[in-house]
């Protein structure tokens, strides 16, 4: 689905953007993976073979992802995806999106992705500082959407639930330091809706593939959910 696609995922040494970074890569895409974490970034892009690169990138600095794009377009002379998948940042998904259309625009084509969070939908699910830039980023997508589709670019985001990535799983032991992190995962998965079916980091790459791929050609200004229906209802409990 990807074949002949060079993509730039940023925070794809580990969690979603490493899942992603597979698929992509075993749909036919060259990766080119930006983390803060140098040695396990290299280490990353070592195991996903030839078709992976890695870059340092610290996504809260706009030279580190200017950079991070001139890297791509002088290896691979192209940039079709663009993956704002790194952190909590909302000037780093900013940034993003600016310098991957720099590059985009002169082709008239392209596919930018951001991370998102089911936080941004719906009030009390994380904290203010978690929960707010998520739906910034909702809010940036739709408006950049209305701006890039002139030019042939489109732009979406996936809000997904949570998922115990190494991320999720450190935030969390910071609340409950005494619990394991298979025990932690555990409890993420049991907050699910969706009968005995568990968020995997593949799930989020998955819509991912079918958003930069042109499965979804006709796709742009999209929140993507993924979170089994959580969002979708609240249950009435009868006292």
């Amino acid at each position: 689905k990807l074949e002949r696609k060079v993509a730039l995922i940023t925070g794809a040494a580990s969690g979603i953007g490493k899942a992603t970074a597979e698929k992509f890569i075993s749909n036919g895409a060259k990766v080119v993976i930006a983390d803060i974490q140098h040695r396990l970034g290299q280490e990353t892009a070592k195991q996903l073979g030839p078709n992976a690169t890695f870059i340092p990138c610290d996504v809260t600095k706009e030279s580190d992802i200017s950079d991070a794009v001139d890297f791509v377009i002088s290896q691979h002379k192209q940039l079709d995806v663009m993956y704002n998948n790194a952190g909590i940042n909302v000037r780093g998904a900013l940034a993003g999106i600016k310098h991957a259309s720099r590059v985009m625009i002169p082709r008239r084509a392209g596919s930018i992705l951001c991370t998102a969070s089911v936080t941004g939908i719906m009030g009390g699910l994380a904290q203010h500082t978690y929960s707010i830039p998520k739906s910034a980023v909702i809010g940036i997508v739709k408006s950049t959407a209305a701006e890039l589709c002139r030019y042939g670019i489109r732009i979406n985001c996936i809000s997904p639930f949570a998922v115990p990535t190494p991320f999720t799983i450190n935030e969390m032991s910071r609340i409950y330091p005494h619990i394991d992190a298979e025990q932690l995962a555990r409890m993420i998965h049991k907050l699910g809706v969706l009968g005995e079916a568990a968020l995997e980091p593949s799930d989020v790459a998955d819509a991912a593939v079918y958003l930069a791929s042109d499965d979804g050609k006709y796709v742009s200004g999209h929140n993507l959910v993924v979170d089994g229906g959580f969002t979708s209802f609240k249950r009435l409990e009868f006292p």
